[in-house]
């Protein structure tokens, strides 16, 4: 095997949540681009459709089911169509997310609680879910955030809880699978990426942050998804429990 076939995911499925916009697509695409078919799972069961097509023009099979990841019995239902039309699960990619950006002293406790509930919650029972069926060589990847490791100057106490809590989840995860399963566990830590989250964002807050970014720039999703295939493949067999933040260099700085 070459390098670069390292890096292939042949005869691999993986699970995508969050998968209706924004890097899900991306990340969505590029799996099906290394050979895995992929079952979609989001909210927007109707935009699933778009990514489902974007993974079968490259030849890859792909089914679509509608999923919370707040809700356990949802979770366990994405994995098990997976497993019923695809035929097993590989690789796990819990990108599922959403957040605020609400001062502590106003936030809600429905606020706080719908975030952790997703951010949070929801990769644990879809960890779970896939845990159970996952074979020896399988990859979880957790889509986390420099907000779970640095601050950046917007008050998002509920998203910066969630997302430093999936990185200890990570750890505790891989330290349980890694040996007695053979499942790896590790966490990727983005930066600013253009997704709906970023458009949300106030004018001129990531011009802002600019000086922050040692790479002058804002990432480009193909970077971010190249970080994920290679987690997720053969390539990355000897990494686990570890967070890979690409980020352009902010968490240095």
């Amino acid at each position: 095997m070459s390098v670069l076939d390292m890096f292939r995911l042949d005869g691999k499925v993986a699970v995508v949540t969050g998968a209706s916009s924004g890097l899900g697509v991306a990340f969505a695409k590029a799996l099906a681009e290394a050979g895995a078919d992929v079952a979609l799972g989001a909210r927007r069961v109707d935009r699933l459709e778009e990514t489902k097509a974007l993974v079968e023009a490259v030849g890859r099979r792909a089914i679509t089911v509608q999923t919370d990841v707040a809700e356990p019995a949802d979770c366990q239902r994405l994995v098990d169509e997976a497993v019923a039309q695809l035929g097993r699960v590989d690789v796990l990619v819990n990108n599922a997310g959403i957040g605020t950006a609400v001062p502590a002293t106003r936030e809600t406790v429905e606020q706080f609680r719908s975030v952790i509930d997703v951010n949070l919650n929801g990769c644990y029972w879809m960890a779970q879910a896939c845990g159970r069926v996952m074979q020896p060589g399988s990859s979880i990847i957790n889509i986390s955030s420099i907000l779970g490791i640095t601050t950046a100057a917007l008050p998002q106490a509920a998203y910066a809880a969630s997302k430093a809590g999936l990185i200890g989840l990570t750890r505790d995860l891989a330290q349980q699978w890694t040996g007695r399963k053979g499942i790896r566990v590790n966490a990727l830590a983005p930066g600013f990426f253009q997704s709906e989250m970023t458009d949300a964002y106030p004018a001129g807050y990531l011009e802002m942050l600019a000086p922050r970014m040692v790479a002058g720039r804002k990432g480009d999703e193909r970077e971010l998804a190249a970080a994920l295939v290679f987690l997720a493949s053969p390539a990355g067999g000897y990494v686990t429990g570890q967070t890979l933040a690409v980020d352009g260099g902010v968490t240095i700085t």
